[in-house]
């Protein structure tokens, strides 16, 4: 969500959703998962994200290929501990119309910490955004992203992961803690 300014341009608005992220050897299962729980498969992206040196949490620029709506990109800053289990993440989003001059400038002013290219196929469940994703050189993992409303309880969110986390089939050993960033990073 955005909110305008005194000067009626739109600003970014501080937001927060409970995640949690799981290697998943069969797509095709998980799309089947989210189908019988009744699940709409909205959308299928390519998606190129860049990640750069942040002082605190991380930055990424998303370059976004939509099969319902084309090509867009945006600026991304979040933080969320790395745990494995599901966690609270804040952050803010921000269209950027001309991405390979914001690119350029923060990758001259912070510079490039890893760039991450996944497919995605993204179900929308209540108010839980469900992601298979097919990333280049890990492979397949599932993601669930519970987006929070203003004043709405984070224990609404767990729970609803947890429900996931049951139909979906998913164990503890299948849970990651980190971002793809930090798996395609040196030492990661």
């Amino acid at each position: 969500r955005r909110h305008r300014d005194h000067a009626g341009e739109h600003v970014a608005v501080t937001r927060r959703n409970v995640e949690l992220k799981a290697r998943c050897n069969d797509l095709e299962a998980g799309a089947a998962a989210a189908a019988r729980i009744g699940a709409a498969d909205t959308d299928s992206l390519v998606q190129v994200d860049t990640y750069f040196q942040a002082a605190d949490g991380r930055l990424k620029l998303r370059e976004i290929t939509s099969r319902e709506s084309g090509e867009s990109a945006e600026l991304i800053w979040y933080a969320r501990p790395d745990q494995e289990s599901a966690r609270t993440s804040r952050y803010h989003v921000v269209p950027v119309p001309r991405p390979d001059a914001i690119r350029q400038m923060l990758d001259d002013g912070l510079g490039i910490r890893v760039v991450v290219r996944k497919t995605r196929r993204l179900f929308l469940w209540q108010n839980v955004r469900i992601h298979l994703d097919e990333v280049e050189n890990l492979g397949s993992f599932l993601e669930f992203e519970a987006v929070l409303e203003d004043g709405q309880d984070e224990a609404d969110g767990y729970t609803q992961l947890e429900q996931l986390q049951h139909e979906f089939g998913v164990g503890p050993a299948d849970v990651i803690g980190t971002s793809y960033s930090d798996l395609l990073s040196p030492g990661g």
